[in-house]
């Protein structure tokens, strides 16, 4: 489905694209130098290096939100967020395609698929349970919260979406959620994006969010959302949550469209530790609160900056995964280009991102080029050994399948010491490029992975 409504807008879905990554890429880089947020999702986990502040999330017209504290943690936090929608809201999502999955995760797509996305009215998520591998017990569970929220909202349970995150294989206890909802419900406000960023964290050490303006047809509309993840991150997809909102007024099947088509060149392109998770969510909502007119279609040429300003969103909460990773202290931007073909370039990528020996060396600060090529031979994708090269930032390593005669081990040694690092690599047999992100794998992600239970 993909691939044919991404053919169905280019060639302006390509433009708006390259537009996306190169705002997000400036984003980033520009959020490197200022103060973190604070406040881990788990005792004791000091803030990442690459965090980047929470930004300043206005109200977003339609939306309210509120966090509680249903106990799912020993510690003092809150675990509990539910936002409320008007009615005639618009919703869609993207869900993992782990063989495992959810009860959270079935029961949203179920019921989008029941509703076709029209008149969702409320989410409710919780940290500290995934409620993943539990059976019916699990499933029921999933209903009950539903029903509790469908009754303090005026709405049916169908009109209700759930999202789940914390240990597998524990049975979710939905009274904690429900025995909580009137207090929360009496909290609901408009402005309550960064406290929500925080109710829905678990090993991250920073807030997640991101916020654009777009116009539609001459009316400004805003878009805002949050994000949680630090490991288990991968494609298709991560162990991440995503909820963003937006008060442009478009239908379901547009909303699907376009949040399936930006997943793959942000979520879908960001990896950690090359682990997927059984409850990654992806959910977009439209309350159509900003009085812009009603768009059906995602190619429709009223979306033009709507969907570049979404993308740039998508991708922005999607670097904070990898920013976040478990122990990370670098940041990584991979390209291969010279590809057969994308499909090959984003393997490629992917296997640089996800080699244990190329995050090691990273973390060590050694530009180990042997390494990278290392793992594009092992991608079996096709290469040109002999028409291969490598490059860390603007200094090549090597060119055309040898060492390069440019090469500097100083300068090589004084670049990998910086916490934003880029590899370029092109493989030499033709047009195809791919971006993928990573961070570096460090002695802190087996200690975060060793105790993550105790």
């Amino acid at each position: 489905m993909g691939e044919a409504i991404e053919r169905a807008l280019d060639p302006l879905t390509s433009a708006l694209k390259r537009a996306a990554l190169k705002r997000a890429d400036k984003a980033s880089r520009q959020f490197a130098e200022e103060p973190a947020a604070t406040g881990a999702g788990k005792p004791g986990l000091a803030v990442s290096p690459l965090a980047v502040p929470f930004p300043n999330i206005p109200p977003v017209g339609g939306v309210e939100l509120a966090t509680g504290r249903a106990g799912f943690y020993k510690h003092e936090r809150e675990d509990l967020m539910v936002m409320h929608f008007p009615e005639g809201a618009s919703a869609a999502g993207v869900f993992t395609r782990h063989g495992v999955g959810s009860a959270p995760v079935d029961w949203c797509k179920r019921q989008l698929a029941v509703t076709k996305g029209q008149d969702v009215r409320a989410l409710v998520v919780n940290a500290g349970c995934a409620n993943s591998f539990t059976g019916k017990p699990g499933a029921d569970a999933v209903r009950r919260v539903a029903s509790a929220a469908a009754k303090r909202f005026g709405c049916r349970q169908r009109d209700v979406m759930v999202a789940s995150t914390g240990v597998i294989g524990v049975l979710l206890d939905d009274a904690k959620i429900s025995t909580r909802l009137p207090e929360v419900e009496q909290r609901l406000s408009p402005d309550g994006w960064a406290a929500a960023g925080r109710a829905i964290m678990t090993t991250d050490t920073f807030p997640k969010g991101a916020y654009a303006e777009a116009m539609v047809d001459g009316v400004p509309v805003r878009i805002a959302g949050i994000c949680k993840g630090s490991g288990m991150i991968a494609p298709d997809m991560a162990t991440m949550l995503a909820f963003v909102v937006t008060d442009a007024a478009i239908s379901p099947a547009a909303l699907q469209a376009l949040v399936t088509l930006y997943t793959r060149n942000t979520f879908n392109a960001v990896t950690v530790d090359g682990d997927r998770s059984t409850n990654d969510t992806l959910l977009l909502f439209a309350t159509g609160a900003s009085g812009a007119p009603k768009i059906s279609r995602a190619g429709d040429r009223r979306l033009a900056d709507f969907r570049e300003k979404l993308e740039g969103v998508l991708l922005d909460l999607a670097l904070q995964l990898v920013r976040d990773g478990e122990g990370a202290t670098k940041f990584v931007k991979v390209t291969v280009a010279g590809a057969e073909s994308q499909a090959s370039a984003r393997k490629i990528a992917r296997t640089i991102c996800e080699s244990p020996l190329v995050k090691t060396a990273f973390a060590g600060e050694d530009a180990n080029w042997g390494r990278i090529v290392m793992a594009v031979g092992r991608a079996d994708e096709p290469v040109d050994r002999d028409q291969m090269s490598v490059r860390f930032g603007d200094l090549w390593a090597a060119q055309d399948g040898l060492v390069s005669p440019t090469y500097d081990e100083a300068k090589m040694s004084a670049y990998m010491k910086r916490q934003e690092l880029e590899v370029f690599v092109d493989v030499g047999v033709g047009k195809a490029s791919a971006v993928m992100w990573t961070c570096d794998l460090t002695k802190q992600y087996v200690a975060i992975n060793g105790d993550y239970r105790s």
